[in-house]
């Protein structure tokens, strides 16, 4: 176990789609065929999803479509709102005035999921940076690369044109796109290109945590692998924390020293990666681990 206090520490948190009722418990947890409610409709899409993220650590979370996986992300990074549950950031990864907004002489924040949508747009600028399955999301396809570090940089507070360029092709070169095709949009690139500046668009602000949904989806084999080294070695360079979504258990084994496993909006099971992945304990994991054998 790491020594150090968590970064990030998540209690309870819960989500759902629907107004719920009486018959919803018991119904809709790990042990159900599903987290949908029978009788209401509702989806109980997160509850009670409890961890915390460390320094410098890769965080995984596996689970079948429809385990929450993405709804967790979705939810910490404020897209969406949770019902319930909260959110802390550790002090030592907050300075200058946010120090008096976020903490009141605490070792945590305030409960972030309680702060203003304004609020939650400052953390989001300064300490998160976020790589999605589908490129769309993350970038404007007609905007250059360098355009769309520089919109990013803009709302992590830089305003010098000629310093938001420079590191705008310092961080394309990181990431192995040709700062010569800085002026170029993302939709002239491939599929594995177009996830390389969207690294490069989530590294520019030096996020407190890097939230990625998927990211290798979609992309052939050989681009996914370049795209892995690519990752892990911006995070012991960088020396990122990570929450890496996926439902790739190789992607895990490779990125993440703890993982999560989620079923129908809850972790089944929790430990260090290796373990998850060689002695799983929960039955639901051993089926999701001999699935992918």
């Amino acid at each position: 176990m790491n020594p150090e206090k968590p970064l990030i520490r998540v209690r309870a948190l819960g989500k759902r789609f629907g107004e719920g009722c009486i018959r919803c418990k018991g119904v809709t947890d790990p042990e159900a065929a599903s987290n949908r409610c029978p009788r209401c409709g509702t989806i109980h899409a997160l509850s009670g999803v409890s961890f915390d993220v460390y320094p410098n650590e890769a965080l995984g979370v596996v689970g079948e479509s429809g385990s929450g996986k993405s709804t967790l992300v979705r939810l910490l990074h404020f897209e969406w709102t949770a019902d319930r549950g909260s959110f802390h950031i550790h002090r030592r990864a907050v300075t200058g005035p946010m120090t008096e907004t976020f903490f009141n002489g605490d070792e945590y924040s305030y409960n972030l999921l309680d702060i203003s949508p304004f609020q939650k747009r400052q953390i989001r600028n300064a300490l998160m940076g976020i790589v999605y399955q589908n490129p769309n999301l993350g970038l404007r396809m007609q905007v250059s690369s360098g355009g769309n570090i520089a919109e990013r940089l803009i709302a992590a507070g830089f305003r010098r044109i000629g310093t938001m360029r420079e590191r705008a092709g310092g961080l394309l070169e990181k990431t192995e796109i040709p700062v010569a095709r800085m002026d170029e949009a993302p939709s002239r690139f491939s599929g594995g290109m177009q996830q390389r500046v969207q690294i490069a668009k989530a590294l520019s602000n030096n996020p407190l945590i890097l939230f990625l949904d998927e990211v290798t989806t979609g992309l052939d084999l050989s681009v996914q692998a370049r795209v892995l080294d690519l990752i892990r070695s911006l995070k012991d360079e960088l020396k990122l924390s990570m929450l890496v979504v996926s439902h790739d258990l190789g992607v895990i084994r490779l990125l993440c020293q703890r993982t999560l496993v989620m079923k129908s909006g809850c972790v089944v099971e929790s430990g260090l990666t290796d373990q998850i992945l060689e002695d799983p304990q929960h039955r639901y994991t051993q089926l999701l681990v001999s699935s992918r054998l």
